[in-house]
């Protein structure tokens, strides 16, 4: 498995509200490119980039900005960062989405060194192996993780009752009457559930349930997916498997999931004026050729 594809896998689920849309979103950002998967439910929609391809683009929206394509998947992290993670801070671009035709186009708005920065992720229909990667076969673990956790808990339950059941033929009894239960009867209890909670305990919405209460178990899952693909690889090939698991200073995947971008090198400010020598990373500066006022491309 790829970085990205690894990196985007073992990221959380964050739950969007652009204007009039709910999305579901991930992404994975590292020196080399970035990932990015949305959903509203109905359709999940994909894209994954290289450099060339952020330079390329990079040139097509922001005429007057030069930096290398490290620097700007460095401030489209910094940026996506705070919608994400939905963090206290609020952040300090702009987004919003259009259909066209059945691709997904997420635009930003930013500033970039004082200048106006864009950014368009070109999001096309999701592959079926791709959706089953990062849904269906996620959502299965964590159907039987849970229903491996009830069983426990049930078993649990009848141990209880058995020790309650032992105090009370010591004759053990009661302080306060309020806390005295029933015996706990598995099949009765699941008549119940299902009459009763079932209705809103399965109430998917827009998704948002899902991103605020289960993450930490969908991270679990996939993390173990991940491990046992590794595992199985290593089996077939060791040496394929120890060259293509991530390592190194691009990115932290095992260890820190949770970073959209690692190691990235953090974008300089611009000086006034420039030197005769530059950096490893150039910074991004206004262009000689062009000094004409830039134009809102989106207004």
């Amino acid at each position: 498995m790829e970085e990205l594809e690894q990196g985007l896998l073992m990221q959380p689920w964050a739950w969007l509200q652009l204007a009039e849309d709910s999305l579901l979103a991930k992404a994975y950002i590292t020196k080399q490119g970035y990932a990015l998967l949305v959903s509203d439910l109905h359709h999940v929609w994909h894209e994954q980039v290289d450099t060339s391809v952020v330079s390329q683009r990079a040139k097509e929206l922001n005429k007057r900005l030069t930096a290398p394509p490290a620097a700007f998947l460095c401030h489209l992290a910094d940026l996506l960062r705070p919608l994400l993670k939905d963090t206290a801070c609020p952040g300090k671009a702009t987004f919003s989405c259009d259909h066209v035709a059945e691709a997904l186009i997420l635009r930003v708005r930013s500033e970039l060194s004082g200048l106006p920065f864009y950014w368009n992720f070109h999001c096309i229909l999701a592959s079926p192996s791709l959706v089953s990667q990062h849904l269906i076969r996620p959502l299965m673990g964590m159907s039987l993780a849970l229903q491996c956790q009830a069983r426990e808990l049930a078993t649990l339950l009848h141990l209880k009752d058995l020790e309650i059941q032992d105090y009370q033929e010591s004759g053990a009894a009661l302080s306060r009457d309020r806390l005295k239960t029933e015996p706990f009867e598995e099949n009765s209890f699941l008549e119940q559930f299902m009459v009763e909670k079932l209705p809103e305990a399965c109430s998917v919405g827009d998704g948002r349930p899902f991103v605020m209460n289960l993450q930490s178990l969908y991270l679990a899952v996939t993390r173990q997916e991940v491990q046992v693909g590794q595992k199985h690889q290593g089996t077939e090939d060791p040496q394929t498997s120890s060259s293509a698991s991530p390592q190194g200073t691009d990115s932290q995947l095992l260890n820190q999931p949770e970073e959209l971008i690692s190691s990235a090198p953090s974008l300089p400010a611009p000086e006034k004026e420039p030197t005769g020598t530059s950096g490893p990373v150039q910074r991004p500066q206004l262009s000689k050729v062009k000094r004409k006022k830039l134009r809102g491309l989106f207004s």
